[in-house]
């Protein structure tokens, strides 16, 4: 349980990095320029915290790229306004079936 925490911890930390990144206006402005740094670095961190407790790097990458990538469509609609496309929509259903088949797939060998 405690690895799914962390990992989740670490999408919480990408998706604030990221948003830094948009804020930061191109790295010129310093304190989110330094969110960036810090958040990615401490999400980096978790990941491989996570990876060291034995979850594999397919299903810790897969859940943290996907996780990230609806979480900051979400966030970035909610503190911008920015809407969401329904193709947009499609594509965040379509790598959550993505991060689940990995997910589950993940043990199975190819033959």
């Amino acid at each position: 349980m405690l690895k799914w925490t962390l990992l989740g911890v670490a999408i919480l930390f990408e998706v604030f990095a990221t948003m830094c990144m948009k804020f930061s206006d191109g790295f010129t402005r310093l304190l989110p320029a330094l969110g960036v740094v810090v958040g990615y670095g401490i999400s980096f961190y978790l990941d491989a915290q996570v990876v060291r407790m034995g979850l594999s790097i397919p299903v810790v990458y897969a859940v943290w790229s996907g996780g990230g990538i609806a979480l900051v469509a979400l966030v970035n609609r909610w503190l911008t306004g920015e809407g969401l496309a329904w193709p947009t929509v499609v594509g965040l259903v379509v790598i959550s079936f993505g991060v689940a088949l990995v997910s589950f797939t993940t043990s199975a060998e190819i033959a």
